[in-house]
């Protein structure tokens, strides 16, 4: 297997030239090489004029001359247009076949417009392809070698069966629109028109799925994506069993291209557009993508900045404080308690001041160590995923589990002062940054 940094690198490489040639498609570029990797197809929803073939031509001329095919579907379409004439050779001998060279069925990558527009007779041949990648050719089943296939519609399918079966076969699902910047629509004008460069193999991607079948899918991970189901269908928001299924395989794929040996909560930023039906659902589904998400980068980072532990010594004084306050003072106006209350209560109290001492220098100084981490956070984020197009706007995601560090070293220090009446030891902490 290539070394990960190599891998990582052609794809940054073939992710440089296509943003020189497509302004505003970052994150659908991201999108486009982890669907090719993950072989998983994609639909661009938009209006027409907006570089949806060129894009899909351009991404298949990363991997040299394999073969490739496009083709707008009309209504009228048929299946000779898509699949090959039937072979009037052997017709003669009583035997349907078509002859498939040059078209779909032979082509690894392929983009189709419209494709809502299929019609019946093209439709189960379409399924076929797109999840098995066989071609029914008469009697015969014919392996079609398709790596990926992106298609592009204005609108998309009512409520047919047969549409609809055909929707899902595309886990990827990204909505495109016009240029919207002065600055794009200059470089427009200026974007390179040379051929782009043979940078990626299929033997890469079949080394990758190789490796894929080795990563783990951690419990944590597993139990996130079961989160995300529940969330959604509360929201009526329901995916097959096997869009879920991808999911989990494109995250490990992530994985593989990273080099490690465990899906990680950075394989899953790409997530949300595998998971609409309509463009308008993605910003509340991205809500509630972003919940989960960032409740898994808290448990992920939980060795540096152990949250839950803390906040569980502070519960577990903050349930006692009643108790602990009411018996410093009767200590205070000479009040009488039993000897074994006394006794009792003394040492809970001597026990919760040394507690509280220990959690907060301990939380301190993770602090402290977790604002110096903040100051190279971007270059670090960035180096968790190729796949992140800003890493910059995930560091708040980590100011976000700082902020809540800082107030449970408040919390504490606050009990502090309401048991003992004084500032705990050696405790500075600048909470204004």
């Amino acid at each position: 297997m290539k070394d990960p940094i190599v891998i990582q690198n052609k794809l940054r490489e073939a992710m440089g030239h296509l943003e020189k040639r497509f302004m505003e498609r970052e994150e659908l570029i991201r999108v486009l090489l982890l669907a090719i990797m993950s072989g998983e197809h994609v639909l661009l929803v938009g209006p027409p004029g907006s570089a949806k073939s060129q894009l899909a031509r351009a991404a298949a001329e990363l991997f040299g001359n394999e073969p490739y095919y496009d083709y707008l579907l009309t209504r009228f379409t048929t299946p000779d247009e898509l699949f090959g004439p039937v072979s009037l050779q052997k017709l003669k001998q009583d035997e349907y076949s078509r002859l498939t060279e040059g078209y779909l069925p032979s082509a690894r990558f392929a983009f189709l417009d419209e494709i809502f527009k299929a019609n019946s007779a093209i439709l189960n041949s379409l399924l076929s392809i797109l999840n098995e990648r066989v071609f029914f050719n008469g009697r015969l089943k014919q392996p079609s070698p398709l790596l990926f296939l992106m298609a592009a519609s204005n609108e998309l399918p009512e409520d047919n069966e047969q549409l609809a079966a055909l929707y899902d076969r595309f886990l990827f699902r990204f909505e495109v629109e016009y240029v919207k910047q002065i600055s794009s629509f200059e470089l427009m004008f200026q974007a390179p028109k040379t051929p782009l460069p043979t940078l990626l193999t299929t033997e890469l991607i079949n080394q990758l799925r190789s490796q894929a079948m080795d990563v783990q899918l951690p419990d944590a991970l597993i139990y996130m994506l079961f989160q995300l189901k529940t969330a959604l269908q509360e929201k009526e928001y329901v995916l097959s069993d096997r869009r879920w299924n991808k999911i989990g395989h494109t995250w490990k794929i992530s994985a593989a291209i990273h080099g490690r040996s465990a899906v990680g909560v950075w394989d899953t930023v790409l997530t949300p557009h595998m998971l609409w039906d309509f463009p308008e659902d993605l910003p509340e589904i991205k809500a509630v993508f972003d919940t989960l998400f960032q409740d898994m980068l808290k448990r992920e980072m939980e060795q540096e900045l152990p949250l839950q532990q803390y906040n569980m010594t502070v519960k577990k004084w903050l349930d006692k404080e009643d108790e602990l306050h009411a018996f410093q003072f009767k200590k205070e106006i000479g009040g009488s308690l039993s000897k074994d209350a006394a006794e009792r209560l003394k040492g809970s109290l001597e026990e919760c001041r040394t507690e509280l001492e220990d959690t907060a220098r301990s939380l301190r100084g993770r602090l402290v160590s977790w604002q110096e981490k903040e100051k190279k956070l971007p270059e670090w984020i960035a180096s968790q995923s190729i796949f992140l197009q800003h890493p910059e706007q995930y560091a708040v995601k980590f100011t976000h589990l700082r902020i809540q560090g800082e107030r449970i070293l408040q919390s504490i220090q606050g009990l502090y002062r309401t048991l003992f009446d004084r500032e705990i030891p050696g405790i500075v902490y600048d909470y204004t940054l």
